[in-house]
């Protein structure tokens, strides 16, 4: 079992956690996933590897307690153990020195978006970051993005901090003052939606990390299908990043709906 060895609060709901997995640890990299399981019936988790740390053998992730299985994963204290988890999963990000990376953060999207950011700025790219929250107590690792970005922008939708607005709004402004390479965009899929379509209009290669739902992980099972390019694609083994400007995004909304009224029986279940 992998044991918890640190736990912090983001904001009122997403949680911190650092997980002892030496294997996973020294093979990640940007990009990858895990899926771990609360309990012998247990719910499967996909979650992204937000950072490790090969010295103590541990990864972090980063985790929204938003139904049945998440609570019980935030629920768990340092020195309890999670049942099961396997990884790195999915493919890594392409990372490389292109010139100047607009990088696109929404809500628990800036979560998976961290690790990338880091390899991009470490790789020899300029970065300029733009994230994004409903409000300002749910905008979560901005020290950490400041660190690893040339310019960070920041987004709120009720304007209680940074600049009040849309994702998209900060986006644009970015890119007509400067010239951008390529564009990365991780958040809600309704906001990779609309950064596609912006990115699209100016012609800037974008890729979007897809968080559809998931199972095996491995490619057997066929939940976690999207369709790229006109294509059949698995999240779980051809991504989970794909070209924004092929997904479609409409069939993936449609989806993500699948199992609502299952998570609301569940929660009920609970109370």
């Amino acid at each position: 079992m992998n044991r918890i060895v640190n736990k912090q609060y983001l904001s009122e709901n997403v949680v911190r956690m650092e997980i002892e997995a030496p294997l996973i640890a020294r093979s990640r990299k940007p990009g990858n996933f895990i899926i771990l399981r609360i309990g012998e019936k247990g719910e499967r988790i996909p979650l992204t590897i937000a950072d490790s740390d090969i010295t103590n053998g541990t990864i972090s992730i980063i985790v929204q307690n938003v139904g049945v299985s998440s609570k019980k994963l935030c629920t768990l204290e340092i020195g309890d153990e999670v049942t099961d988890l396997v990884g790195p999963l999915g493919k890594p990000t392409n990372v490389h020195k292109v010139g100047t990376i607009l990088a696109m953060g929404g809500g628990v999207g800036i979560a998976p978006l961290f690790p990338i950011v880091k390899a991009f700025k470490q790789a020899g790219n300029r970065v300029v970051t733009v994230l994004a929250a409903r409000s300002k107590d749910l905008l979560i690792l901005e020290d950490e993005m400041r660190e690893w970005s040339d310019e960070v922008v920041v987004m709120t939708d009720d304007g209680s901090y940074g600049e009040k607005g849309l994702i998209t709004a900060g986006a644009e402004r970015v890119i007509q003052n400067e010239k951008i390479d390529e564009c990365i965009a991780i958040g809600p899929a309704v906001m990779m939606k609309f950064a596609a379509m912006l990115t699209k209009k100016y012609e800037i290669p974008t890729q979007a990390s897809l968080n559809s739902i998931m199972v095996d992980g491995t490619g057997m099972c066929g939940a976690c299908r999207v369709t790229v390019g006109g294509k059949t694609k698995f999240t779980c083994i051809d991504g989970p990043e794909f070209n924004a400007h092929e997904i479609d995004f409409d069939e993936m909304l449609m989806r993500l709906q699948a199992y609502v009224k299952e998570e609301k029986d569940a929660q009920a279940e609970q109370q």
